[in-house]
């Protein structure tokens, strides 16, 4: 009799689950997908009914060979990639591979990889869910046929390398809006008044105006605040009412992946790609020591907020065993899920609630111990009693004005014992107040301020609206993002999306063109349909031929219509040098730049900018540093000049004569044991400066802060390096990961 086989994705699952079976089972890995649609070619028969031209992934080809081999062993295969429509479209393009070499065929599934989900999950096998493949292949081919129709237009009529997607084009769409948005904004100037009030007992206390004249003030210039505060100026001020009243506040519903990207973000600092990244390690386990090889978190690709029983009493031994019963409430939290989630998956949760992140931090690389916090912290909090305060809300007059002072008082602390983070943390409070009691003015504060844009998107926040418009999926949220930037459609500046002007002219083009497919309804709509494909309520067929009926025609008429701006876009701006032509903005392979339409009888060049009403600025040059003599051709000087996406390097003021250049010296020698090498400014491709040796390739060392020659006084660094935060402010810190040295720069 042989053993039985179970496939999975990840390698890294196979030790972990090995761990829970005996002799009688060999566990292999397909390491994601192994089929797919062609790289080169469309691989999608239209006229049979959009049949797919699956092949072997390259590079496949060994791990498909092995378990053809391990399958023909077996007695019975276990199909196990992950609980999810990419995990069933692995199992049935795997089975579909290896079904010649053993036909018994079993799917089975866990949302943890524990001993009791894995022998559950063997011990009731089901088929293969061909409703949910089908909404995967519908999904597929549906990007497949948008992806490879339209991003060959845009390299005809754009630039080449460029790429539109069913999903991440109405994402950038909404990045677009935003900015269009911002620069149509009008700032409005208002007047913000408070008082600082004394009673009979301290402390004193702040209160803002609320009323005058028992209406809600309009105070949008100086001349109104002066008026107000004549008005007022000498009154007494009375307290006119009190309000007291208790107040709970509820905890949060475990996380599901939208919104553990979104608190990662926020909290952690952590983009969408590296959240998922980290989050699968801790599903598919981590070494803990004794403990040996274990998962931390279920399966962290979900949009349900259901729990298990089990995982529910294992939160409620802990909590009340720990912090008293008081903290569990009276009935078990139930949370639900939207009308859309596939509620076949629990949240996002800690496997073992018991198993602390402090008690394992030693075992566990720091990111991974940060995002494991967060996920025990939340699915913790949700389970507890609510937290409790005793709001109190003041009404204070002075004439025709009426003033509110609002306090509160922790009474309970409730889920805030385990998730402080919540502005209610920290509460303050008032001093003993009665209805009549005249204060004391310590201080009357008046202050211009003007309103704001709305602000651009940071990926949290978009993350979130793509999560409220039912657009794509929380598991396609960092490939979407990623590819925005990639493609140079969006930078992000200062955490947040900035569309950039070739992101501005594919959007605009795809909407004037695609209105349809650009239209975030539309796209909301799909989803909902390829909903109905995975219950099997849909064809997959009939939806494709649904969907092309529309997007066919239209694709034609763009072929034919949209305009044409490979050679740049107007500005309609004058060029500075020959004054005959205009100026362009083009495209070139390190960004965007603006050059005069008469080129090449005239060869003017510039960077530029964008003001916040979205009119260009051209960057005036500065006056380039010499350096000293060439010493290719001793005739020119050595200075330094920019590139077109802003980093530095030397070259010879000879040009194009002599061609000598060499990047920017740090005077730093580079760290690495054995190298004699220089650490020199580089630039990526996005124009992010970082330092790197000399001797590159040679030497790949590294770092993107600018180094100092200074050895880290706690580990073995034999450099510094310079930063600027916002807790810390301008300081030396080590770039050794794990270190965490850093000191304070005046």
């Amino acid at each position: 009799m042989g053993k039985d086989l179970i496939i999975v994705e990840s390698p890294a699952k196979i030790k972990t689950i090995k761990k829970f079976l005996g002799s009688g089972y060999e566990v292999e890995a397909s390491v994601g997908h192994v089929r797919d649609l062609p790289t080169k070619s469309l691989g999608v028969d239209e006229d049979n009914d959009f049949a797919p031209d699956y092949q072997i992934i390259p590079g496949k080809t060994k791990v498909v060979s092995k378990l053809k081999s391990a399958a023909k062993a077996a007695d019975t295969v276990y199909l196990a990639p992950d609980p999810d429509r990419e995990g069933e479209a692995i199992a049935w393009h795997v089975a579909e591979i290896i079904r010649s070499s053993n036909p018994n065929l079993k799917r089975i599934q866990f949302n943890e990889i524990t001993a009791k989900a894995v022998k559950e999950a063997l011990a009731n096998p089901t088929e293969l869910r061909k409703p949910l493949f089908d909404s995967q292949q519908a999904r597929r081919i549906l990007d497949r046929l948008v992806g490879y129709k339209i991003s060959p237009l845009l390299w005809k009529k754009v630039k080449r390398g460029l790429s539109a997607g069913r999903v991440q084009s109405v994402a950038l769409r909404l990045i677009v809006d935003r900015e269009r948005e911002r620069q149509a904004f009008i700032s409005e100037e208002f007047w913000v008044f408070k008082i600082t009030v004394q009673g009979e007992t301290p402390p004193p206390f702040d209160a803002d105006l609320w009323k005058v004249d028992g209406e809600k003030p309009v105070l949008d210039n100086e001349g109104a605040a002066l008026t107000l505060e004549n008005r007022v100026s000498g009154l007494p001020y009375l307290v006119e009412g009190i309000v007291e009243k208790e107040r709970q506040r509820h905890p949060r519903p475990p996380f599901i992946t939208s919104t553990l990207q979104q608190d990662a973000s926020n909290k952690l600092g952590f983009n969408a790609k590296r959240t998922m990244s980290v989050a699968q390690r801790l599903y598919e386990g981590v070494e803990l020591g004794e403990l040996g090889t274990t998962a931390l978190i279920t399966y962290m690709r979900t949009d349900s907020v259901r729990i298990s029983d089990e995982a529910r009493d294992g939160a409620r031994e802990w909590i009340t065993r720990t912090l008293g019963p008081d903290f569990y409430p009276k009935e078990p939290r139930v949370y639900k899920s939207k009308g859309s989630a596939q509620d076949a998956h629990e949240a996002i949760r800690p496997v073992d609630p018991s198993l602390t992140p402090d008690s394992i931090k030693n075992a566990l690389p720091p990111e991974q111990y940060k995002l494991y916090k967060l996920i025990w912290e939340r699915f913790m909090a949700s389970q507890m009693a609510s937290a409790r305060f005793w709001d109190t809300v003041a009404t204070i007059a002075s004439g025709p004005a009426q003033w509110r002072a609002k306090g509160e008082r922790l009474i309970f602390p409730g889920f805030l014992q385990i998730w402080p983070h919540s502005a209610d943390a920290e509460s303050s409070t008032l001093p003993k107040l009665v209805a009549g009691q005249e204060l004391r003015l310590e201080k009357l504060h008046k202050e211009q301020k003007f309103t704001q844009p709305p602000a651009r998107f940071s990926e949290a926040s978009l993350v979130h609206k793509l999560e409220e418009l039912g657009i794509g999926r929380p598991s396609t949220y960092a490939a979407i993002i990623s590819t925005l930037t990639d493609r140079d459609y969006v930078h992000v500046v200062e955490k947040h999306f900035e569309p950039t002007d070739l992101g501005v002219i594919v959007c605009d083009l795809l909407v004037e063109h695609f209105a349809q497919l650009m239209d975030a309804g539309f796209t909301a709509r799909m989803e909902e349909s390829l909903d109905l494909v995975a219950e099997g309520d849909t064809d997959w067929v009939d939806l494709l031929k649904n969907f092309t009926l529309d997007f066919n025609p239209t694709l034609d008429k763009a072929r034919e219509n949209m305009t044409q701006v490979k050679a740049g876009m107007d500005t309609g701006l004058a060029c500075p040098q020959c004054e005959e032509g205009h100026l362009v903005v083009k495209f070139g392979k390190n960004g965007m730049f603006l050059g005069c339409a008469n080129y090449p009888a005239c060869a003017f060049t510039s960077n530029y900018t964008r003001d916040s009403a979205g009119e260009i600025q051209l960057v005036k040059e500065d006056i380039p540093e010499d350096l000293g003599p060439c010493p290719k051709c001793e005739a020119g000087r050595l200075v330094v000049k920019k590139t077109k996406t802003g980093g530095r390097f030397v070259a010879c003021s000879n040009y194009p004569a002599c061609r000598h250049t060499k990047s920017v010296g740090t005077g730093v020698a580079c760290p690495k044991d054995g190298c004699t090498g220089e650490l020199v400014e580089k630039t990526s491709r996005r124009g992010k400066p970082f330092f790197s040796c000399s001797k590159y390739p040679k030497c790949d060392y590294a770092v993107w802060d600018f180094p100092v020659a200074k050895p880290c006084p706690l580990c073995d660094s034999k450099i510094l390096v310079r930063k600027e935060t916002k807790a810390r402010g301008m300081h030396l810190a080590c770039p050794v990961k794990d270190c965490g040295f850093w000191e304070k720069l005046d």
